[in-house]
């Protein structure tokens, strides 16, 4: 469920003074009108104010001029989405946890009980998040971990379609929101610094000729600091290129705004958008690069993405490989 920074005793739904005052904020409202508005006392609109202090909120208050949102803390609370992000299709629904163990793994919980398609799960800490290949995927306290519900009209084969379709736009919403230069490495790696800063994780729940669900997990390390050993000297934030705090809410409406943009277009028309993006953004294509599977290990020259998403390796005698999946390195 989400975050509830209401007390179970006031009538006033949690969002809708926070919204209110996000709507208006540094306008001072008077505690008359908020009180004509919801249809509550003055005391109740009173608790509400300090359960919104108590989680971070700078509101002023005036006996004469009633209450203004001066500041609001750095978190990635529903409301705040919601006022920040003009979006049609994802968030109609959104689940905010303070801390859990992977947003993945309660998406797939909302997901078989039938949310909507766009539903995205929030998190601003896991403690057992995973990327590929069942890896652990350090998830503290600064950085953005989210997974997103979709149940797209696309047939099973086209699935991994949406992996490229999230790095695309994670990437641009990086460049847009902090200028600093992201490229991705196939197949779902987001790289700054010549550093990972963003995984991507696809899981799908789907029948022969129909997808029941997809879960798109994202983990981007914007403002946190402290890698495990195992990923100093790979792993990156944003905070430690920039140099400063990134602003998580901006980087994520941009997220948020990009990626409904291209799943909108791949449903109408197609993905052929999204490639071309894709190509240009890439680090891989037209590089020598070492190929790690499962079963074997081979080098090759990535010359592109076939029409699945699948990428095209020529080896050294010529051969035009299709690789669907491993782990990918330059050589």
């Amino acid at each position: 469920m989400s975050e509830n920074i209401s007390s179970n005793s006031d009538r006033l739904k949690p969002n809708e003074l926070l919204m209110l005052l996000l709507a208006n904020k540094g306008t001072y409202l008077s505690g008359e009108d908020i009180s004509k508005k919801f249809g509550i006392t003055r005391s109740a609109i009173w608790k509400q104010i300090n359960s919104l202090r108590d989680i971070g909120y700078v509101i002023k208050s005036s006996p004469r001029l009633g209450y203004c949102l001066d500041e609001s803390p750095d978190l990635l609370l529903p409301e705040e989405i919601w006022s920040k992000s003009d979006l049609t299709v994802l968030g109609s629904k959104i689940y905010y946890y303070s801390i859990t163990g992977s947003t993945n793994e309660d998406a797939k919980k909302l997901a078989r009980e039938g949310v909507p398609d766009g539903t995205l799960v929030i998190a601003e800490k896991q403690h057992k998040a995973r990327g590929r290949m069942g890896r652990a995927w350090n998830s503290p306290d600064g950085g953005l971990w989210l997974s997103v519900i979709l149940r797209p009209n696309f047939v099973p084969m086209d699935a991994p379609k949406l992996t490229i379709m999230t790095a695309v736009a994670v990437t641009e919403a990086i460049i847009q929101t902090t200028g600093i230069h992201a490229e991705i490495k196939w197949p779902n790696d987001i790289l700054a610094d010549g550093k990972k800063v963003c995984g991507i994780l696809t899981e799908m729940s789907a029948e022969m000729d129909a997808i029941n669900h997809v879960i798109i997990g994202v983990g981007i390390n914007v403002n946190n600091n402290d890698f495990p050993d195992e990923l100093k000297g790979i792993g990156t934030s944003l905070k430690q290129i920039k140099g400063e705090n990134i602003n998580r809410l901006a980087l994520l409406s941009a997220l948020l705004k990009k990626l409904e943009y291209y799943y909108i277009k791949a449903e109408n028309e197609g993905f052929h958008e999204v490639f071309e993006k894709w190509r240009s953004l890439c680090i891989n294509l037209g590089k020598k690069i070492n190929i790690t599977g499962k079963n074997d290990v081979f080098e090759g020259t990535a010359i592109d993405i076939d029409e699945f998403g699948a990428l095209l390796v020529r080896t050294e005698n010529g051969e035009v490989v299709r690789v669907l999946s491993g782990d990918v390195s330059l050589r």
